[in-house]
């Protein structure tokens, strides 16, 4: 929004909002996930720190196999910040992760 001085006001704005809730979520987006990752192994990764409400590895439908890639689903916002801001770029099963907030649709 822009004030009677031409000053845009950045904190009024839908970007700007979008962008808060965005980083407000509780759940994290887990990509290059080893395609040997399950479930328990990234719950046991995560756990330390904080509890987790769920916690998915998404799969193929037709052969079962990882797609390399999962979710991360914690009680609390803190958490998951926690977690994106320790796990984010770590070793893994052999491979470095990519963590960040999941997009809610």
């Amino acid at each position: 929004m822009v004030s009677a001085n031409g000053v845009y006001r950045l904190s009024s704005s839908p970007l700007f909002r979008w962008m808060s809730w965005r980083h407000s979520s509780s759940k994290l987006f887990v990509g290059g996930l080893s395609y040997d990752t399950n479930e328990p192994v990234l719950k046991g990764a995560f756990g330390q720190h904080g509890e987790i409400i769920e916690v998915k590895v998404i799969c193929d439908h037709k052969s079962g196999k990882s797609r390399g890639y999962g979710f991360v689903h914690f009680v609390s916002e803190d958490s998951a910040s926690k977690a994106l801001a320790e796990m984010d770029d770590q070793l893994l099963d052999g491979r470095n992760i990519r963590v960040q907030y999941a997009n809610k649709k």
